[in-house]
């Protein structure tokens, strides 16, 4: 099954109704006589039945105010994107998309929580997912206090996306079939489970991840999204210097260079020296390469005074100087603001 047709899907069986939510007969709103603004002003005005069904799209994306939410509520989609909500209440059903996006306070998310999309990316303060959580599609992106996963949950058919999530140290042997896996920037993963199977694609970038196992074989490769072959993904150091110059597609050239390190790119790619000097730590050096159809590859070399370790540090490409070079590592755009006393 393609993946448009696979949303289609996910979407018609969500499309066939709501369920009732707990015990509790639910409170139906006739939309024909209360619009939805009628339904968020109950709502902020904290006259909202419990069990409130609310057939319509609620909004309240950048609100800075403070919303509580009635128990057991039911709606199509719910947006709280850049918000100030820290909790939401037990009994929660969201149709379709709920959004919390970059909500930065949110601490608490109820046992049984079910949404057919779930983003919670860029949520820094939560710690973990609920129990019985279920989602088609779950973002968790850029979440690092998130240390580990729910006992049991349900997180399958489309896609979970992980990226940066670098408390997590391994997936769930409750998560079992998906269309696509992102784990981009998930350091501390090394190995995916053997029961896992995913139709498309896996993010592997900046993973400790060095082999996939048997039942993923046939399974897509990207590295920050760009298309990969296994060669790239887990044999980097099969990349040559001459490859990375002759790769014609400059996505696919930055992943082999990135794949390389530029300290031994240069070190075989004959760069060009376009300044030198001398620091506490000793000789700086600016190096340039040319790449084909892309900006110019610019770095500069520093000794670390106080470890005496050597740092090559990618710079804008316009850069013509060490102190230039080194100030803008600094924050600075204007390296005669650059002036430190001591340099570590």
């Amino acid at each position: 099954m393609g993946f448009q047709a696979l949303v289609r899907h996910i979407t018609n069986l969500f499309s066939r109704g709501l369920p009732t939510i707990g015990n509790q007969q639910e409170t139906s709103l006739n939309t024909r006589s209360e619009s939805t603004l009628d339904i968020q002003r109950q709502i902020e005005q904290g006259d909202a039945p419990d069990g409130l069904h609310a057939p319509c799209a609620l909004s309240w994306k950048d609100s800075k105010r403070s919303i509580c939410l009635p128990r057991n509520l039911s709606c199509h989609s719910l947006d709280f994107e850049n918000s100030r909500i820290e909790q939401l209440p037990e009994g929660l059903f969201v149709r379709f998309a709920l959004n919390l996006r970059n909500c930065r306070r949110l601490r608490y998310l109820p046992e049984g929580l079910s949404a057919g999309t779930l983003d919670l990316s860029g949520c820094t303060a939560l710690e973990r997912l609920p129990e019985r959580l279920s989602a088609s599609f779950l973002d968790i992106s850029d979440c690092p206090k998130i240390h580990g996963w729910p006992n049991h949950a349900t997180v399958a058919v489309g896609r979970l996306t992980a990226r940066n999530c670098t408390g997590l140290t391994h997936l769930p042997p409750w998560l079992k079939s998906l269309s696509q896996l992102d784990l981009s920037g998930c350091a501390s993963i090394r190995e995916l489970p053997g029961s896992l199977r995913v139709s498309s694609w896996i993010d592997v970038a900046d993973t400790g991840i060095m082999e996939l196992p048997p039942s993923l074989e046939s399974v897509g490769l990207r590295w920050r999204g760009v298309r990969i072959d296994r060669r790239i993904a887990f044999r980097p150091e099969t990349i040559s210097a001459e490859e990375v110059l002759n790769e014609p597609n400059a996505e696919l050239r930055r992943v082999k260079l990135a794949r390389i390190g530029f300290e031994q790119f240069l070190e075989k790619a004959n760069p060009e020296i376009l300044d030198s000097d001398m620091d506490a730590g000793g000789k700086r050096t600016l190096f340039r390469v040319e790449l084909k159809d892309d900006e110019p590859l610019v770095c500069v070399s520093v000794i670390c005074p106080s470890t005496s370790r050597r740092y090559l540090l990618r710079v804008p490409p316009d850069t013509n100087t060490c102190r230039q070079a080194v100030a803008w590592t600094a924050g600075f755009d204007n390296p005669d603001d650059y002036r430190p006393r001591v340099e570590t």
